[in-house]
């Protein structure tokens, strides 16, 4: 009933709001896609076209989603609007923070120069070291997002680990990288 009410409060006429009660999973897709936005958004940085930014996204909704679902999220809510339709807005907006982050890094710039100029937070670049230590408590590989960090860290530059996301040997789609 909480959630009826909650979704009648915030409904109009150019606004749905759907409901969901997978608290991890809603939690993981909204801390996840940030790091992805980062990699897509090195992407576009360096002039990537359209294919490559749907890969990416389409792979990184694939890390997001393993490690999601190992932790306790529903397969379905990476379906969704809390998983993959918060992934696509995040990382296609030109308000994207993240993605912004990513455009600058994929232009060669300093990640300090980047976060000095920035009046709001882009939550991946904070977050980038914890998901790692969870896909490494959990055993899930996260290509993607070890070289958005190595990149975050100043371990890698930015069209180093583009270059080597693309080399990544491709397998089954079901199976990291």
């Amino acid at each position: 009933i909480i959630l009826q009410e909650l979704q009648n409060v915030f409904k109009s006429g150019l606004f749905r709001v759907y409901t969901n009660t997978d608290v991890i999973g809603c939690e993981l897709g909204g801390v996840l896609k940030n790091i992805i936005a980062i990699a897509v958004g090195m992407g576009d940085g360096q002039g990537a076209g359209d294919n490559t930014r749907s890969a990416l996204i389409t792979r990184g909704l694939a890390e997001v989603t393993r490690l999601g679902v190992a932790m306790g999220g529903r397969l379905e809510t990476f379906s969704g609007l809390a998983g993959i339709g918060d992934m696509i807005a995040t990382c296609t907006s030109p308000q994207s923070r993240n993605r912004h982050v990513g455009v600058e890094l994929g232009k060669g710039r300093d990640m300090q120069d980047i976060i000095d100029e920035m009046v709001m937070v882009a939550e991946g670049a904070k977050s980038a070291p914890a998901v790692l230590a969870l896909s490494d408590k959990y055993g899930v590989e996260m290509p993607i997002a070890r070289d958005v960090y190595r990149v975050l860290s100043g371990d890698a530059s930015a069209s180093r680990a583009f270059r080597g996301l693309l080399r990544v040997e491709a397998g089954a789609e079901s199976e990291p990288g």
